[in-house]
């Protein structure tokens, strides 16, 4: 059984970067391994930054699986990177890191919901780690997605 309809646009994304520390570049990634380019370039003020995106919803069951450009990882642990500093492009900075954001968490239901024109799932995560530097590595106390309407 199809969660989603005959649901064949690819689905949008958008990911609020809570307050990062100011003066450091982040950029979403697109593509894989040695080959990727980062795009949607921003140095942070430390107000928050916005990165959107769309992905391919691919028909595999009942778990929603995605592919595209900015989609990692193996199925059932895909994820997007906002590279931080030097991986942003930024050479004058001492971070060199990414931020993992996943993609896992996305209901049938929810899918249904984004459907609907205009809409697109949308996740906050801290942009900056407890000791004050650039949140890195996998997204703690991540709090899933959200519908909105934009």
């Amino acid at each position: 059984m199809r969660y989603f309809g005959a649901m064949d646009a690819p689905i949008g994304f958008r990911i609020i970067l809570e307050q990062p520390p100011a003066g450091v570049d982040y950029a979403l990634q697109k593509g894989r391994g040695s080959l990727f380019e980062t795009v949607q370039k921003q140095r942070s003020n430390g107000t928050d930054l916005r990165f959107e995106f769309t992905a391919d919803l691919r028909a595999t069951g009942t778990t929603p699986d995605f592919r595209g450009p900015f989609v990692q990882g193996p199925a059932g642990g895909r994820f997007v990177y906002i590279g931080i500093g030097q991986f942003a492009g930024q050479h004058d900075t001492a971070w060199s890191r990414r931020l993992k954001v996943p993609l896992t968490g996305i209901t049938p239901a929810l899918i249904r919901q984004v459907a609907a024109v205009g809409s697109v799932l949308e996740a906050h995560v801290p942009g900056t780690g407890r000791d004050g530097s650039p949140a890195c590595a996998s997204v703690r106390d991540f709090q899933g997605w959200t519908v909105v309407t934009p």
